[in-house]
Formats: structure tokens, C-alpha cells, sequence
């Protein structure tokens, strides 16, 4: 059998599953059974309202049962999803509806409003509300279902393999957001390559608290496909998270590094906490201080995972397993992002396109059948991007002998000053281990001598350190041209809807140093 149709790779496996648990959410549990018959009922939905194979669907729901079952239900027809991230302002939703083209929503009656303040001429997409009752019965308040249609079970539309599955969207941290167009075989390839990396299987139970739209969406479709049980949460609640660990009710966290250092510091002082069943802790999205891996190994034990990729390649160019997260034999690989996974290629590249050396820093480019068919409606971001079959990712590393991939940082985030090329991620990762720094992010802010100057922003440890603290500490463990000029401390770092540090807000807001 080829697969190279979501649906034939999803709902077989969902539909063999019948009365286990499949997931929890708002205080319900849906059982395989269940979720499968609601996805079909909102498949119905979708079909008489005119969508179809390729249609663009948007979905806009919080972390639910619901979101999972109107993802389901997309694949169920063939449409392509657009997940839009809730945290987004007004402005960015609007463009991405307009941009994508999406002919339907999929929301709640709580956001139907805003949705029709956002269509104020009439012409963007029609809103279903979809909402679960306590006995699991939908609520639809947009229109009713044509009962004298046959059943959607009996009346799938056929779908093509390099029809549209996915369009995602970028961050936009560099101007309007990026549609990232993913085919139908791609997803496929996608989801086949998440279910041999993250190795979840049929007994884990997988707690997610970070956005559906992004990397917990795809892990919950690969817990689905393995038969386990995924548990939502509408957001990351520490105290919950800790209860559920400690009582050794999760099996499998999926953890963004701000939430992990948030997770160590309430734990660390704790003699009685309990890691259970927890097995594994899955994190990515950004990069985490070697110092607190090393705290979270003394607490949790050997069960990190790492996973490296983007929204053109979702989630996994790299893996760093467990087994490399040992700090007596391979202390150096806490830095590491892993080597390539089974089903992608990595490489470093110079400028002109050559290979790097090993250890020599260059971009490092991946190419994978799970790499982005294209960005939508945007060609010339497509050719720069996607060259002779490889992605180039915009981020600088470098391989080791063992082909070991470090990241040193975005293209965007190195800092030029006084002509000396800076990493961000250098500095931050030698800041982090002062007894004066708690939380730091790195970037650089125009200076009228050096062009650009290494400016630190830091939360700091105790209430007694003071920046010139920070400055001074730094002297020790940085060259003169890496140590930051100015450091400015900040009760919390600013994060993007998928919890990543959010630099661009840095930049815009830092003081001017003239």
C-alpha cells in the first residue's frame, strides 16, 4: 500500500483504536471511537459548505478536544489547514485569513464576533462554530446539516497526493508572515518521520500545553497514530504540570525551555518531588542553557530529547536523544541540537555554497520529503530559500567529525560590532552561568561608534545584583569585543505565541544608548 494521502495514514489508525482513550481535555475524556465519529460529523459540515479537496480551512480554537477533532475533520476531506495561534494580534489574523484565502473558519460562538468585526466588508471566510457539549454532541450554531446527505464515511471526496494539506504560517518577525505550503504526501512524510523520532508509543500518556497551531498539534496527531493518550491543556500551568508529574499520571511532556526552567525552579529545592513515569521531555523552538540541562538530568534523569527544525522542515532536521545527553561521557553535546534524523540530510555551507569544514561555522541547509513544497504566493521568497533541493534555514552552525550539529544563531541575530562578528547565543550561554543571572537574551542595539553593541537583558538572580554586577562577572568568562556594553534587567523576557524570546520586541524597545 502507498501512502501519500493524510487521511489514508491517520484514520485507519485512529478508527483500530475503538475504546481506548484517546484524549483528555476540559475535564472530558473522548475515546477513540468518539473522536472519530465527531471528526466525520465535522467533515459533513465542511463538505456542505462547499469545501473540498485543496480548499483552504482555517481553524481557530483554544488548546481542546475541539481543535483536535476540526484538524481531524480537514484531513478527513483533504482540505488544508491554516492554524492560526490565538495570541495573534487582530492585525496578523486578518492577513493570514485574507492571504491563505480561507473560505471557512472553525471556531467557537465565544470568538464568532471578532471574527465578524474582522469581516466587516463581508467578503472573508464564513464562520462554523463547532462546540462540544458534555455528552460530546456538537453544538452548531452557523447552520444546520442536510440529514438527507449520505454519511460522510460513505462520501470522502478523493484526494491527490500533491494536493494542498498545510499552510502555516511564520512568525513574521522579519515583516508580514510567510504561508508555508506543505502537500499532502509531505504531511505524510512528516507525520511518518515524528512517530520513528519521538519514539511515543501506544502505553505514554502526553501532556501539551503549548499552542496546537505549532508543535504540539503534529505530536498530538503522532501520539493518535501510536494509540496514546494525548491530555490538553488551554495553557502551561505549572502547579498542574508538577501535580500530574509527581502523582505519575504523564508519561511524555512536550516542553518549550522557558516553561523547563520554569519547571526547575519550582522543583529544584524540593526533597519530595517525585518524577514517576515521566520518561521522556521533549523540547525545542529555542535554545536552552547548558546549565540547565544539567540541573534538569539531577532532577529528571536521563529522559531529555531534543528536536531541531522549522515551519519549512516541522520539527525534526535533528534529534539529540537521550543517550547523548550524558554529561560524563559527551559533556560538549548538551550544546548540540543532535545529528541528523532518519529521514532528512544536514549540511553547513559557506556563502559561496560550498561545504563547510568540520567545526567551521557556516548556514546550515536541510533537505528532507517533508521540506516545504513552497511559500504561498511568494516566489521570490521560494528561490531564495529552497536552492537546488536544499533548505536553507537561516540559521549558522557548524558540524563536529560526528556530524553533531551546533547552532550559533540566526543569520539576523549575529551582532557586527566594531567589525568583529558576534553570536548571541554565545554570549548567552556564558551569561547564564553567573550566580547574577537567572534568565538572559541576547541582541545587538545601534551604537554610533561600533555600529552595533552586544546588549544584554537579563533577569537577574537575587534583588540585591545590579547590572554593573552582570558586567563585571562577564569580564572573566568573555573576550572584551563578546562582553555586553549594556545590560538591562527585566522582570520577565518577552516571548513569541510559540514561546520563543521574543528579540524583535528587544530590539524595538531597548534604551538608547547615546
Amino acid at each position: 500500500m502507498q501512502l501519500e494521502v493524510t487521511r489514508d495514514l491517520v484514520f485507519p489508525a485512529i478508527k483500530k483504536y475503538g475504546n481506548r482513550q484517546a484524549v483528555i481535555a476540559d475535564g472530558m475524556t473522548w475515546s477513540y471511537r468518539e473522536l472519530h465519529d465527531a471528526a466525520l460529523t465535522v467533515a459533513d459540515l465542511l463538505l456542505d459548505s462547499g469545501i473540498g479537496p485543496g480548499d483552504t480551512v482555517a481553524i481557530m480554537l483554544e488548546n481542546s478536544a475541539e481543535y483536535l477533532i476540526a484538524d481531524l475533520a480537514i484531513i478527513a476531506i483533504g482540505a488544508a489547514k491554516v492554524p492560526i495561534n490565538l495570541m495573534l494580534s487582530d492585525a496578523e489574523t486578518s492577513f493570514i485569513l485574507s492571504d491563505s484565502g480561507a473560505g471557512v473558519v472553525l471556531t467557537t460562538a465565544a470568538r464568532q464576533q471578532s471574527l465578524s468585526d474582522l469581516n466587516e466588508d463581508g467578503t472573508g471566510p464564513k464562520a462554523i462554530v463547532v462546540e462540544a457539549s458534555d455528552d460530546k454532541q456538537f453544538v452548531v450554531t452557523s447552520k444546520d446539516i442536510d440529514s438527507s446527505r449520505p454519511s460522510p464515511a460513505n462520501c470522502l471526496p478523493a484526494v491527490q497526493a500533491d494536493g494542498l494539506a498545510l499552510i502555516m504560517y511564520t512568525g513574521g518577525t522579519t515583516g508580514q508572515p510567510k504561508g508555508v505550503v506543505h502537500l499532502q504526501r509531505g504531511v505524510v512524510e512528516n507525520l511518518l518521520s515524528h512517530v520513528i523520532e519521538t519514539e511515543i508509543t501506544s502505553d505514554d500518556h502526553l501532556l501539551l500545553s503549548s499552542p496546537l497551531p505549532h508543535s504540539a498539534g503534529v505530536l498530538a496527531l503522532t501520539a493518535l497514530l501510536q494509540g496514546a493518550t494525548v491530555e490538553i491543556m488551554r495553557q502551561f500551568d505549572l502547579n498542574t504540570t508538577l501535580a500530574k508529574v509527581d502523582r505519575s499520571e504523564v508519561t511524555y511532556l512536550f516542553m518549550v525551555p522557558t516553561m523547563i526552567n520554569r519547571l526547575l525552579d519550582a522543583v529544584d529545592e524540593r526533597i519530595d518531588f517525585n518524577p514517576g513515569s515521566l520518561k521522556t521531555i521533549l523540547y525545542g523552538a529555542s535554545p536552552i542553557s547548558e546549565e540547565r540541562l544539567r540541573q534538569g538530568l539531577r532532577i529528571f534523569g536521563p529522559v531529555f530529547m531534543q528536536l531541531y527544525g522549522q515551519t519549512e522542515a516541522p520539527n525534526f532536521l535533528t534529534r539529540l536523544r537521550r543517550h547523548d545527553h550524558d554529561i560524563d561521557k559527551f559533556p560538549e553535546r548538551l550544546r548540540s541540537c543532535g545529528q541528523s534524523v532518519l529521514m532528512a540530510a544536514v549540511r553547513t555551507v559557506r556563502e559561496d555554497g560550498t561545504d563547510c569544514d568540520p567545526n567551521e561555522i557556516g548556514e546550515v541547509i536541510g533537505s528532507s520529503p517533508y521540506v516545504m513544497d513552497r511559500y504561498w504566493n511568494r516566489p521570490d521568497a521560494t528561490a531564495e530559500t529552497l536552492r537546488e533541493g536544499w533548505l536553507h534555514t537561516g540559521d549558522l552552525g557548524y558540524l563536529d567529525a560526528d556530524g553533531y550539529l551546533y547552532l550559533v544563531d540566526r543569520k539576523k541575530d549575529m551582532i557586527i560590532t566594531g567589525g568583529l562578528n558576534v553570536y548571541a547565543s554565545e554570549v548567552e550561554q556564558a551569561l547564564s552561568t553567573l550566580d547574577e543571572v537567572r534568565e538572559v537574551a541576547v541582541v545587538g542595539t545601534p551604537h554610533p561608534d561600533w555600529g552595533e553593541a552586544v546588549t544584554a537583558y537579563v533577569v537577574p538572580a537575587t534583588a540585591a545584583t545590579t547590572p554593573e554586577d552582570v558586567i563585571r562577572a562577564s569580564r572573566d568568562i568573555l573576550s572584551s569585543y563578546k562582553r555586553p556594553k549594556y545590560v538591562h534587567f527585566t522582570e520577565s523576557l518577552p516571548t513569541t505565541a510559540v514561546g520563543k524570546i521574543n528579540k524583535k520586541k528587544l530590539r524595538h524597545e531597548h534604551c538608547d544608548p547615546r
